[in-house]
C-alpha cells in the first residue's frame, strides 16, 4: 500500500509536464540541431526536454559490487512574463545494485527524487545566463536501503556564459533535512556541478562535467568526471539527443569507490 500511495503521488506530480509536453509538440517551431544542441547545454534554457540519463559503476567497494542508476529527469519551462522564467527540474532515479551492502546483497526500486525550480531571465545578456530557487528533497525511495527517508529542502542556482558553440558554467544545491524519519541520519549535503561543453551546427558535441558530492553530516566526499560525446537525430518524427562517455569515479567515501563506469543519455526533445 505504501509503494502505491507513492506512485500515485508521483503521477500526480509529473502530470503537468506531461500536459505541458503534449501541448508543445502541437505549437513548436522549427530548430535547427545546432540550436537545439545548444539550448540541451544550458540547464535551465527554455526548452521542455525528458532525459533518461544511465550510468552504470563496476567495481565498487570490497565486493566488488555493481550499481545502475537510471535518472529520469525531466525539464520543464513555465513563462511567468516576458522578463522571467520559471525552470522545473525532477531527478527521479532507478536503482539496481549487487554486493555493494555485503556479499550477494541486491537492492531494486525508486531512490529519492530531488526537485529543482529556477527563476530566470527570459533572455541572456551578452550570452550570460542564470538561475536561482529552491530545491528539495522529496523520500519516495520504495527500498529502505536507497532513500533517506527525510524531507529536505534548500537553495539552487546556476550560472552559465554562451559564446558561439561553448557553454561554460556551474549548478549548486545544498540540502537539509527538515522532517522524516527520527531514526534515520540528518541530511546535510551539497551537490556542485561544474560543466563546459561545444556544439558544432550539425548538432554534434562534446562536453566535460564533475559532479562533486560533499555529504557534511559523515564529512565525506564523492567526486565523478563525465567526458561525453553527444548529437542530436529523429526518432520518427520525434528528436532526440543521443550522449555517451566513460564516468570516471576520482574521490569516494572510504570502500566505496567504482573501477570505472560508463554513462549513456537519451534526450527527448520538445522545442516550444
Amino acid at each position: 500500500m505504501k509503494h502505491k500511495t507513492k506512485f500515485t503521488l508521483l503521477l500526480l506530480f509529473i502530470f503537468p509536464f506531461v500536459s505541458e509536453i503534449l501541448f508543445a509538440q502541437e505549437t513548436k517551431p522549427v530548430k535547427t540541431a545546432g540550436e537545439l544542441a545548444k539550448e540541451l547545454s544550458n540547464p535551465i534554457a527554455s526548452l521542455i526536454s525528458v532525459p533518461f540519463q544511465n550510468n552504470t559503476d563496476f567495481g565498487i567497494g570490497q565486493y566488488n559490487g555493481v550499481r545502475n542508476i537510471l535518472n529520469l529527469q525531466p525539464v520543464i519551462p513555465v513563462h511567468l512574463s516576458s522578463k522571467l522564467n520559471l525552470i522545473t527540474r525532477v531527478v527521479l532515479p532507478f536503482i539496481t545494485q549487487y554486493n555493494i551492502t555485503n556479499e550477494g546483497s541486491y537492492q531494486c526500486g525508486l531512490s529519492d527524487a530531488v526537485a529543482s525550480a529556477f527563476l530566470s531571465p527570459a533572455i541572456s545578456k551578452k550570452g550570460l545566463t542564470w538561475g536561482v530557487g529552491p530545491v528539495f528533497l522529496l523520500p519516495v525511495a520504495t527500498d529502505t536501503m536507497l532513500g533517506t527517508k527525510k524531507f529536505g529542502v534548500g537553495p539552487t542556482a546556476v550560472i552559465l556564459g554562451q559564446i558561439k558553440g561553448w557553454t561554460i558554467g556551474a549548478l549548486v544545491n545544498q540540502i537539509w533535512s527538515v522532517a522524516g524519519n527520527k531514526d534515520r541520519p540528518d541530511v546535510n549535503q551539497m551537490f556542485v556541478q561544474p560543466f563546459i561543453s561545444y556544439n558544432w551546427k550539425s548538432g554534434a558535441g562534446v562536453g566535460l562535467n564533475a559532479e562533486m558530492t560533499q555529504n557534511w553530516q559523515a564529512s565525506t566526499t564523492s567526486v565523478f568526471i563525465n567526458p561525453t560525446l553527444s548529437g542530436i537525430t529523429k526518432l520518427g518524427k520525434q528528436t532526440i539527443s543521443l550522449a555517451i562517455g566513460p564516468r570516471i569515479q576520482v574521490a569516494a567515501p572510504s570502500g566505496s569507490k567504482a573501477d570505472f563506469g560508463v554513462r549513456a543519455v537519451l534526450i527527448f526533445v520538445f522545442p516550444k
